[in-house]
């Protein structure tokens, strides 16, 4: 009979092979763990869709899940000129619709119902048109030129010159006006960078960036200088609706 040391009678040494410890019926492995999460993910993305009726993701749209923007980055950024932008105005149904802001370009043909031809926002696209998203002018301010365009959000009380009522400004006369125009320069930047976060796709549209604007050193010094148009003028907030008291010294405060 055989030795506990796995030897037989005879001498001959036997394999002794380990016994493997039975899986227990109620037992996970990893595969299990991986399918499990896999079906939670699933009926995540379905109720985010039965919910949003839009997204899968519930309104986050990474950019390696957006077609267009995934081809744009291996394609690599476009350059246009002013005059090249303007072919992709919506005109042509085979080309992609563009509009620039500040100098970038973005695609929204995604929304081509309202950037396209007879859409309410076509008179955007195939420019930049930064100015008249500012002052609200859309057909008159489709321009890149934002120098002055600050006023629109000024009170009508402060002067645009170094005088008022004839006589020059005081220091503290000059310090409050330049205290407002800092605060609506501001508020240029901040009304451009929430356009460019919805052209960027950050509102759930599917726009994405494609691309810079071309232009020469000295573009903006070559237009005309150009006031605010009666839309913007109109709507500057009344010396009541300042908000702050850095116009008092324009309201009897001299």
């Amino acid at each position: 009979m055989p030795r506990a040391n796995g030897r037989s009678s005879r001498g001959e040494v036997k394999d002794v092979k380990p016994t493997r410890p039975k899986r227990s019926g109620n037992s996970v492995g990893v595969v299990d763990i991986l399918r499990l999460l896999a079906g939670l993910f699933l009926l995540n993305c379905l109720l985010s869709y039965f919910i949003t009726n839009d997204s899968v993701l519930w309104g986050w749209r990474p950019w390696f899940i957006r077609p267009g923007v995934v081809m744009r980055y291996i394609q690599g950024p476009i350059y246009l000129t002013d005059a090249e932008l303007s072919a992709y105005d919506g005109s042509d149904p085979t080309k992609p619709i563009y509009l620039a802001l500040n100098g970038t370009i973005y695609d929204v043909s995604a929304g081509r119902r309202i950037y396209g031809p007879r859409g309410s926002y076509n008179v955007f696209a195939g420019k930049d048109a930064a100015r008249g998203f500012i002052t609200g002018c859309f057909a008159e301010d489709g321009t890149p030129d934002l120098r002055g365009v600050e006023w629109t959000y000024v009170p009508t009380d402060v002067p645009e010159g170094s005088e008022i009522d004839g006589r020059k400004l005081t220091g503290a006369e000059k310090t409050a006006r330049e205290q407002i125009l800092r605060g609506a320069r501001k508020q240029v930047q901040d009304t451009l960078l929430g356009w460019s976060k919805m052209f960027t796709g950050e509102g759930g549209k599917d726009y994405f960036e494609v691309g810079k604007v071309k232009r020469e050193e000295g573009w903006l010094e070559k237009l005309p200088k150009r006031g605010l148009c009666a839309q913007a003028q109109k709507g500057r907030p009344k010396p009541q609706d300042a908000g702050r008291d850095a116009g008092a010294a324009y309201r009897g405060g001299r």
